[in-house]
C-alpha cells in the first residue's frame, strides 16, 4: 500500500515537470522565430517546426501566437524583476546597492534580443493593447515598484528624503540607461560596452544621491 501511495505521489510531479519542460520548449522555439521573422511574419507553423512539436501539441499550450508572444514577454520581465531588483542584501550601503542594481539592469536591458522584443511590442501595442499593457506591467512597472519599495525603506531609515518614491524610482531607472538603450532600439548605435554602462550608471547614482540623500 505504501509503495502504491508513493507511486501516485511521484507520477503527478513527473507529469508537471514534463508539462513545464514542453511549454518551455515551445516558448524557446517561438522566441527564435519571432527574433528571426518578427511578430507579423511569424506563423504557428513556423513555431511548431522550430520548437520540434506537433501542431496539435502547440495548440494544447497556446491558442495563438499572441498568447505565445505574451508568455515570452512575461517570462523575460519576470527574470528581470527577480534577478535584477533584488534588495535582500541589507548590509550593502545605498551607493553600492544602486550601482549594482543599475549595472545589472542596463546589462539586462541592452542585450540585442531584448531590444528586438521591445521593438516588437511597440510595433503591435496600438492594435494589440493587451500585449503592450502586459509587457509594461510585468516589466517596467514591476521594476519601478521594487525600487520604490526599497526607497521607502531607506526613507524610513533616515537615509533618503523622497516625497514620491515611484517617480524617483522611474527617474533613476531612466537615467541609468540614458544614451544607451534608445540608440539600440532605433538601430542608431551598437550595444554599449561594459565600461560605458558602468560610467553612465555611476553618473546616475551620483546625481540621484545628490538630490535625495539626507545630509
Amino acid at each position: 500500500m505504501d509503495q502504491q501511495i508513493e507511486i501516485e505521489r511521484v507520477q503527478p510531479v513527473a507529469l508537471v515537470e514534463e508539462d513545464s519542460a514542453k511549454r518551455q520548449q515551445i516558448i524557446e522555439g517561438a522566441r527564435r522565430v519571432f527574433l528571426a521573422k518578427g511578430f507579423d511574419a511569424a506563423s504557428m507553423n513556423d513555431i511548431n517546426r522550430a520548437a520540434g512539436v506537433s501542431k496539435g501539441t502547440l495548440y494544447v499550450y497556446f491558442e495563438n501566437k499572441e498568447k505565445l508572444f505574451q508568455a515570452i514577454c512575461t517570462q523575460e520581465c519576470d527574470a528581470q524583476a527577480e534577478g535584477v531588483f533584488d534588495f535582500t542584501d541589507k548590509q550593502s550601503d545605498i551607493e553600492a546597492t544602486l550601482r549594482r542594481v543599475g549595472i545589472a539592469f542596463v546589462n539586462f536591458l541592452c542585450r540585442p534580443e531584448k531590444a528586438s522584443t521591445a521593438r516588437t511590442v511597440i510595433a503591435i501595442a496600438e492594435r494589440m493593447p493587451e500585449i503592450g499593457r502586459a509587457f509594461y506591467e510585468s516589466g517596467p512597472q514591476k521594476g519601478i515598484n521594487h525600487l520604490a519599495a526599497y526607497f521607502r525603506d531607506q526613507v524610513a531609515a533616515g537615509v533618503l528624503d523622497i516625497e514620491e518614491p515611484e517617480i524617483a524610482a522611474a527617474q533613476f531607472i531612466e537615467s541609468c540607461h540614458a544614451t544607451l538603450f534608445k540608440p539600440m532600439i532605433f538601430n542608431f548605435g551598437a550595444p554599449p560596452t561594459q565600461a560605458r554602462i558602468e560610467q553612465c550608471v555611476g553618473i546616475a547614482v551620483k546625481t540621484f544621491l545628490a538630490a535625495y540623500r539626507v545630509r
